[in-house]
């Protein structure tokens, strides 16, 4: 498999950019569209978008800041 840096990029196309927080949500920048598990596609045209990544979010995929709720010892 070719590194990254051996993978062609078309011409003006930017790269996406994912924040990973450890606390929290996946942060990327818009707009994505999500395949999920099931088969099924999530949307948004959003400039800057959450993704769940602790799964206790009651709009999966995307962040409710549900992770907040819960206290860590």
């Amino acid at each position: 498999m070719p590194s990254e840096a051996e993978l062609p990029r078309e011409q003006g196309c930017e790269p996406v950019r994912l924040v990973i927080d450890p606390e929290g949500p996946m942060l990327v920048e818009g707009p994505v569209e999500i395949e999920l598990p099931d088969g099924g596609t999530a949307s948004s045209d959003r400039f800057l978008v959450a993704v769940c990544t602790c799964r206790r979010s009651r709009r999966y995929p995307w962040c409710d800041t549900s992770h907040r709720r819960r206290t860590r010892e």
